[in-house]
């Protein structure tokens, strides 16, 4: 009797953890290509999903070329969230096979789109991120697809993106008044590629110069190199910026010609860093290269609440 007690207990701790682990095992997939777009899932999330991210801290979401490992993740996925504007071309491409079956969604495109110019034509410009009231649209339209996906979940959901969107406000807030002590004539960005249109418009800054267009695919001629630092000595700006996913090394050089500082601090673009660094989240990134700005353009970081 008493071994068929125990028996008995057995099978039913077996049978309490094989119901864990169904529950684990139906939470919903869902699959991010972007570190921004991830990191943004992430919090909306939290433990209720099953995410995957496909770019990692430091890739380039213009030039990356995803591998077998991300098709296999893509057609397991319930859901596949992606900036859009062509962001991430090879991506793109994979996503709109006909072997995914996922809802496919561009968070970025609930954005209305500044319009660049490439080989001539205009085009949308996907880096749309740059301010974080855009990035309160991108958690918005994030939070609607996970309460669509699992509504049972909405209420967690609802409540992470509150949190994440107030952290945003407050950012936008101490944003605009970082930039606004940058004296007026200083507030010019010249930067590696054309990626903070929107951080400059939202913000009251100008984007001076860019070394490439909107995609890191292009390659500066030495002409390019040579006309862009004839154009920073005549705007008399004071720093001049590199980016953590392109290397440095023409941006410099440029630096150089021109006789003008490059800021000690990269930007953050098309990634957020690598864990434990300044910009290791949206919210990290975007406060990470306003206190870059600001001090290398002339101003004074406020203390944060301010």
């Amino acid at each position: 009797m008493k071994k068929l007690i125990l028996s008995c207990l057995f099978l039913g701790l077996v049978a309490c953890n094989a119901a864990v682990n169904t529950t684990d095992n139906q939470k919903p997939k869902v699959i991010s290509t972007s570190t921004i777009i991830a990191d943004l899932t992430a919090r909306v999330g939290g433990e209720e999903i099953d995410h995957q991210d496909i770019l990692k801290p430091g890739d380039d979401p213009h030039v990356y070329e995803p591998v077998p490992a991300d098709s296999v993740a893509l057609e397991k996925a319930d859901l596949i969230l992606y900036n859009g504007y062509n962001l991430e071309p090879g991506l793109i491409k994979m996503i709109n096979s006909t072997g995914i079956q996922a809802k496919k969604v561009a968070v970025g495109e609930a954005i209305k789109p500044l319009q660049l110019e490439k080989e001539g034509q205009k085009v949308p410009d996907p880096h749309v991120w740059g301010s974080a009231k855009n990035g309160i649209i991108m958690v918005e339209k994030i939070r609607d697809q996970l309460i669509e996906l699992s509504p049972e979940d909405k209420e967690i959901f609802t409540k992470n993106a509150e949190q994440l969107i107030r952290e945003l406000e407050n950012l936008d807030r101490w944003i605009t008044a970082a930039i606004e002590t940058i004296p007026p004539s200083q507030r010019q960005l010249v930067t590696t590629h054309d990626a903070f249109q929107y951080y400059a418009h939202a913000y009251g800054l100008k984007v001076a110069g860019t070394l490439i267009g909107i995609s890191t695919e292009e390659q500066p001629s030495a002409q390019t190199v040579k006309n862009l630092a004839d154009a920073i000595k005549n705007l008399q700006v004071p720093a001049i910026f590199a980016e953590t996913t392109i290397n440095p090394t023409l941006i410099t050089t440029v630096a150089e010609e021109a006789g003008v500082k490059l800021a000690p601090q990269q930007l953050y673009s098309d990634s957020i860093g690598a864990v434990g660094t300044g910009g290791d989240s949206y919210v990290k990134m975007l406060r990470e290269n306003t206190r870059s700005i600001v001090e290398s353009l002339g101003g004074k970081v406020p203390q944060e609440g301010q």
